[in-house]
């Protein structure tokens, strides 16, 4: 049975998230709860008109950065001349297409506006961080969010308005990452999407193992816009 919180900045053990993962709910979205939060192996996910929900659920969905698949396709659409792929030079246009760019077989979007400010007050603190593929034409074509602490990034979200553009994004990141000697991509949740990316399901317990283990590696806050890794073809 999920916990209501209190004012307090406390969160009950994960493993007491009921079968679906959901662990409590009310709270705030201050960014010392948010960073509590994921330091503790939990995120907010929660519709607009709905108290704030927290989740730890049992797998969990993880991207290992040397795993991530790569297709020919991709690879070529990295390579064109007319993309350039930046980070933390547009955190509130990203997080701001995240809510508002449709998604096939979706009808809205779980990124509240109470999501969308705590976040960018997250980017604000060095937390949270986006990256963003610039086409020379039509500007900003895709994109994606998440928080880093430790050697651990969290994925919140990515879009596209051009296909596969958010593919580009991951595959920049990852390149980051892995330079940086990031351990892995949390993903939270499983779909066909991120499993064909090369996610794989892991117990909450192997989970909160990796967790603990990064959080032994001190946090880049601040933009990574000027470290951050491009790929050279």
């Amino acid at each position: 049975m999920s916990v209501q919180l209190t004012n307090a900045h406390v969160f009950p053990p994960v493993w007491q998230a009921d079968a679906s993962g959901l662990l409590a709910w009310g709270g705030d979205l201050s960014v010392a709860r948010l960073v509590l939060a994921y330091r503790s192996g939990i995120f907010p996910w929660y519709s607009e008109g709905s108290p704030i929900l927290w989740w730890a659920p049992d797998p969990r969905c993880v991207l290992f950065p040397r795993k991530l698949h790569v297709t020919a396709s991709t690879a070529r659409i990295v390579r064109r001349g007319d993309l350039e792929v930046r980070a933390d030079t547009a955190f509130d246009h990203v997080i701001a297409h995240c809510r508002r760019v449709p998604r096939a077989g979706q009808s809205g979007t779980w990124i509240t506006a109470a999501m969308e400010t705590a976040y960018r007050h997250l980017h604000r603190e060095g937390y949270a961080h986006s990256v963003e593929v610039w086409q020379r034409e039509r500007g900003l074509v895709g994109g994606l969010y998440g928080v880093s602490l430790g050697a651990m990034f969290f994925g919140e979200s990515m879009f596209s308005v051009e296909p596969n553009m958010s593919k580009v994004a991951l595959l920049r990141l990852v390149d980051h990452l892995t330079a940086n000697d990031f351990q892995c991509v949390d993903c939270q949740v499983e779909s066909q999407h991120l499993l064909r990316l090369g996610a794989e399901c892991i117990p909450r317990a192997a989970f909160q193992d990796l967790l603990a283990e990064a959080l032994n590696v001190p946090t880049r806050k601040g933009a990574w816009t000027r470290m951050f890794v491009a790929r050279d073809g």
